[in-house]
């Protein structure tokens, strides 16, 4: 499967409404393919969306996420009326998998992989590999906006973007210097009546310092639904940098559990999809934690990386012939890398490769100040 040539990107202003409208407007296409193409939502998500439990499901969801967040939701329906895809169809996608009955996140669809490493020596270095299941292979844009609501609310950032998802999900910046990647993680067990882990990867683009992006993940009173984890850095902090290795778990007591690893400098840490630190039970067969152990063991046996080529070369390893960090689809793990994004702190640069970084030159350059 070839990949893309060029990389879409917009930039766009207005309220959080407008902006949606004009993502989705610019890439009708795209979102519309993505939703065809998508056996997630098409083989488990709208099964159980018809269905009375499914109904329940996403009407409560949609109904919190009213309350606790409704910019997002505002964006998230300007996407649809621009791109011109119903509405319940994009907020399935969102919802993921707490719509299936039982609440388990044992499908074999749901979800992306992904690894990310921090490097924080002399290079100071966050890459990043974004991984998915084929249907979202060449159905990536970028989106740098602008957004103000006439009550004041302001949010700027530039963030790399599933066709149809909301930002946030996969690689970003926000004008207050948060830079940050996301790993999803697949916990056994995943509630329904919580907020979905989109809407907080959403929320954390809004993050002004740590204190902000560890209220946004706790969630308090709901908490996540899901699992994930947040690998970020506030660049414009005074003194050292610092990057954040955020676990975040399944709600407990109406708040998400959370355990956050901080990286110092002279220190590195890498990261796949499955719990470092939570004890929280994963489906040990599953594709996410084989997939992410076949990974560990690779960047175990290397080593730690110290600098920014060898950042570059740990996330094109290909040498596993079934679990291999960058993912090009073996027997075992269906899963492709679509994109490898590398945040040159040094040169204040973010780099994104179409296709595997060591063999290629970057497909975008973007500067990290807003």
């Amino acid at each position: 499967m070839e990949s893309r040539v060029f990389l879409p990107v917009i930039h766009v202003r207005g309220t959080f409404y407008q902006v949606g409208y004009d993502v989705g407007h610019t890439f009708k296409n795209m979102i519309e393919e993505l939703v065809q193409e998508s056996k997630f939502l098409n083989d488990e998500l709208l099964p159980a969306y018809n269905t009375e439990a499914g109904q329940k499901i996403y009407n409560d969801t949609v109904t919190l996420m009213k309350q606790k967040f409704p910019y997002y939701v505002n964006e998230l329906q300007g996407i649809s009326d621009g791109s011109q895809v119903p509405f319940f169809k994009l907020m399935l996608l969102h919802i993921d998998s707490m719509i299936l009955e039982g609440s388990s996140s044992g499908s074999h669809l749901s979800g992306n992989g992904c690894s990310s490493i921090m490097c924080n020596h002399e290079n100071v270095v966050l890459g990043h590999t974004e991984d998915a299941f084929p249907a979202a292979h060449n159905h990536l844009y970028v989106v740098h906006a602008d957004i103000t609501e006439k009550c004041g609310r302001r949010e700027r950032f530039s963030s790399l973007c599933y066709a149809g998802h909301l930002p946030g999900f996969c690689m970003n910046i926000n004008e207050h210097g948060l830079v940050y990647t996301i790993n999803i993680i697949e916990p056994v067990h995943v509630h329904n009546n919580k907020t979905p882990r989109h809407f907080l990867t959403r929320a954390m683009l809004s993050a002004r310092n740590l204190v902000d992006a560890q209220a946004i993940l706790r969630d308090r009173g709901t908490g996540s639904a899901h699992g994930f984890c947040v690998n970020m850095s506030f660049m414009n902090q005074e003194g050292l940098i610092l990057f954040h290795s955020a676990e975040v778990g399944p709600a407990e007591n109406n708040e998400s559990q959370l355990s956050i690893l901080t990286v110092s400098p002279g220190e590195s840490h890498a990261r796949c999809n499955k719990y470092l630190r939570l004890k929280i039970d994963e489906d040990a067969n599953g594709l996410a934690v084989l997939s992410s152990d076949g990974r560990h063991r690779v960047m175990d046996r290397i080593g730690s990386p110290t600098t920014i080529d060898e950042v570059i070369d740990l996330l094109s390893n290909d040498e596993d012939p079934d679990y291999p960090i960058y993912r090009r689809g073996t027997e075992k793990d269906i899963v492709l890398t679509i994109a490898t994004g590398i945040f040159d702190f040094n040169r204040r640069e973010w780099r994104l490769y179409s296709d595997n970084a060591k063999n290629t030159k970057p497909i975008a350059v973007f500067s990290m100040n807003m």
